[in-house]
């Protein structure tokens, strides 16, 4: 890491156009190619998945679920006026180039169904050509020539995954938000406006490269659309946060009265080495995603850990290049004037650190019994987590999509937004006769509110069936309804046929993509939780550390997700944020939580267990070591978590429900792991424990190979006075960093 830091430092103009040529490169290349992404949830083998093979094998071109819905408040849709115009507005739409077909309530074998019983509501079914991304600037013209329709008597909306496609939300508003917030916080930290815009500037640089990136990655993977917001979510917070540590160790070596070059030298191959250890940390937990073997979240683990090693990269190398550039002036002008004036002086922990430190030592019983309770109280929403994939009832309100997704419950019931999709591969004149019977067995089902008739394709070997539950697509009683007719409805009815009915549709497809990440999330978590375990073991030589950091990214991950389910799934203040209504958490969330809370835990875990670690090797005296080990890092840790915590919560505003969801609980489990687990229910532990703490067997002591995270820091030897002896330098056996000089 020497040799780098030298290099980057002499060749530092070399460094920084590179950076930006490469930013520049994958930009241009991104615009060229253009975006790529895909949402595509079905896992192969599932029932859903199989349903919709065969419905597109069968019936080409069918099911898609975009729809134009108008609503009058005076008259009804069969209104002479309301008719020619919106019968000249389907017209119009369907003319447009992109789409293949639109079929209204005006004319045709099922047009009656199309219009609700109070007759002031209507719909037509709208196909595109590219079903799957027919293109915002598509969506838009269709959305304006529809809503072109309103006035103050007819309400027009249009709905479905189509149109929700071209919804945007508040663009960069968010991005800008956090980088605003993380300066203003930086500028406090440092004192110094110079050095407050580097981590800010090299974080940029590394997830602006990596977001085109990812734009290029959607070409040759399945990568889903919001997997470039998320990766510049985790990008910004950990970029930032690791320019920080470093640009922190380069002022302390400034104020100790080394020159610009060999401080930036050293806070790269001492800081530098922990931000590559904990950001490898970070990526070894995304990419264990790919464990569950998930198509939909190989892209989002890829793209995310891309993300990571980006920015670490441009910590390492641009960062240094940076520092180069400004000189002293990573100092503040009065630290710049006293370092002049009086010379380098040692640093010394006081001030609320020191106290707080000191308060933990003295109640550790009283403050760990707190702490605990705080994260019991937090986790408690987490037993009634309810996963599956949020309809378009959860959009804001302001939303097109929300609209026409109210406007059909209102005039259809709720189950009209997602209907379920029942779907079979017939064979012979028998088949037919079975499934055709199927529809009246349907019908006196409990929870299904309406049945289409039995529908056979020309040539006979397929066919399909739509049940409209009585319920939302995203309630649970419309899982209920799914498993039911899977589990004895269908079976029963089909007995004897030899007819195999698939169940798929809108809820269907989610409940199974569930189903499959719940089935593998034991795996996954113990995975990365125990990959966690034998680094820290490795890196302090402890049992009881590991097993302690184990409990503690337990404990963030349910309290986190406790805050997430009360506010998106109970819908406490989700309205109020502008995310919508009460749905469930999203399926993938708990994993790609579970991947990233990790990495940042171990980064906060290694920081401060590692100043008491290297207290307890040089005294033996445990609580010294945990008092220390929290005065001297606690500043910097929070610090960190207050910069990723105004990152994370800048991204609610980004509009999109998925990304708000990521970003509040990201921010709550930072916010936890920093302020209740680190600084108070750790240490409390840790006093508690004694000498338990640093405890290992010998025979494991022996095998266990010796990791140096971070290497010893050469000590300049000093002249000795009369009253002062020359100091020896001393071996730092702790593998890691000592932020005592972080603000």
């Amino acid at each position: 890491m020497t040799s780098l830091a030298r290099w980057c430092l002499r060749r530092r103009f070399a460094v920084i156009v590179l950076w930006l040529v490469a930013l520049a490169g994958t930009a241009a290349a991104a615009m060229l190619s253009g975006p790529a992404y895909s949402n595509d949830y079905a896992v192969p083998g599932t029932e859903a998945a199989r349903a919709s093979a065969l419905l597109a094998e069968g019936f080409p071109g069918q099911g898609g679920d975009d729809t134009i819905v108008w609503h009058t408040g005076h008259g009804t849709v069969r209104a002479a006026a309301v008719e020619q115009r919106m019968t000249e507005v389907l017209h119009e739409v369907a003319a447009l180039p992109g789409v293949e077909a639109v079929s209204g309530p005006y004319g045709g074998p099922d047009a009656a169904a199309r219009i609700s019983r109070d007759g002031h509501t209507a719909y037509a079914s709208l196909t595109f050509a590219n079903a799957e991304a027919p293109g915002k600037e598509l969506v838009r013209k269709v959305v304006g020539t529809a809503r072109a329709a309103a006035d103050d008597n007819v309400q027009v909306a249009l709905g479905g995954s189509g149109i929700a496609g071209a919804e945007t939300g508040g663009g960069h508003l968010s991005e800008i938000i956090g980088i605003a917030v993380a300066a203003v916080v930086l500028f406090l930290v440092f004192g110094s406006l110079t050095a407050s815009l580097l981590p800010i500037a090299t974080a940029l640089v590394g997830v602006g490269t990596a977001s085109m990136g990812t734009q290029l990655l959607g070409h040759v993977m399945n990568v889903a659309d919001f997997a470039p917001m998320l990766g510049t979510l985790i990008g910004l917070g950990v970029g930032i946060d690791y320019a920080l540590f470093i640009v922190t160790r380069h002022r302390k070596g400034l104020r100790a009265g080394l020159p610009v070059a060999v401080a930036a030298e050293r806070a790269v191959a001492t800081t530098g080495r922990a931000v590559v250890f904990a950001g490898g940390t970070v990526c070894v937990a995304l990419l264990g995603m790919l464990i569950l073997r998930l198509s939909f979240l190989n892209g989002v683990a890829l793209a995310a850990s891309l993300t990571v090693v980006l920015t670490v990269a441009a910590s390492v190398t641009l960062l240094p290049a940076l520092l180069g550039v400004i000189g002293d002036r990573a100092l503040s002008r009065r630290e710049r004037r006293r370092l002049a004036a009086e010379g380098p002086r040692p640093e010394a922990s006081t001030g609320f650190a020191a106290r707080w430190a000191a308060f933990v030592e003295r109640h550790p019983r009283l403050l760990g019994t707190v702490a605990a309770a705080v994260m019991l109280v937090l986790a408690l929403p987490t037993f009634s987590l309810h996963l599956g994939t949020s309809d378009q009832g959860t959009n804001p309100a302001s939303s097109t999509t929300r609209q026409a997704y109210d406007l059909l419950g209102r005039g259809f019931g709720p189950g009209v937004n997602g209907p379920l999709t029942l779907v079979a591969g017939l064979d012979g004149a028998a088949d037919r006769l079975a499934f055709t019977e199927l529809p009246e067995t349907l019908r006196h089902t409990e929870g299904v509110a309406a049945v289409s008739p039995a529908e056979v394709n020309a040539s006979g070997d397929t066919g399909v069936i739509s049940v409209v539950p009585t319920t939302s697509p995203q309630s649970r009683a419309t899982s209920d309804l799914v498993d039911r007719l899977r589990g004895t409805v269908l079976p029963k009815a089909t007995a004897g046929s030899g007819v195999g009915v698939h169940v798929g549709g809108m809820t269907a497809s989610y409940d199974d993509f569930a189903g499959i990440i719940l089935g593998k999330l034991p795996l996954f978590v113990g995975t990365v939780v125990g990959l966690g375990c034998v680094l820290l073991l490795l890196a302090f030589r402890s049992i009881g550390i590991p097993l302690k950091a184990a409990v503690m990214n337990v404990a963030a991950v349910a309290s986190s997700f406790g805050v997430v389910v009360a506010i998106f799934q109970w819908g406490w203040g989700s309205e109020f944020l502008g995310l919508g209504g009460a749905g469930p958490i999203e399926p993938f969330l708990p994993v790609v939580m579970v991947s990233v809370l990790f990495g940042l835990s171990m980064d906060y875990q290694v920081f401060l267990v590692s100043r008491m670690y290297e207290e307890w090797l040089a005294t033996r005296d445990n609580c010294r070591a945990v008092r220390v080990g929290l005065a001297e890092t606690s500043r910097v840790i929070n610090s960190a978590a207050v910069i990723m915590i105004s990152v994370f919560l800048a991204f609610v505003l980004s509009g999109d429900r998925v990304i708000a969801m990521f970003g509040i609980g990201l921010a709550a489990a930072v916010a936890l792991d920093a302020f209740v687990l680190r600084t108070l229910l750790v240490p409390a532990l840790m006093h508690m424990l004694g000498g338990a703490n640093w405890w290992l067997p010998a025979w494991l002591d022996r095998r266990l190979p010796r990791i140096s995270i971070e290497p010893p820091e050469p000590v300049e030897p000093r002249p000795a006075g009369p009253l002062q002896p020359v100091p020896l330098p001393v071996q730092r056996l702790s593998p890691l960093e000592e932020p005592a000089a972080a603000v």
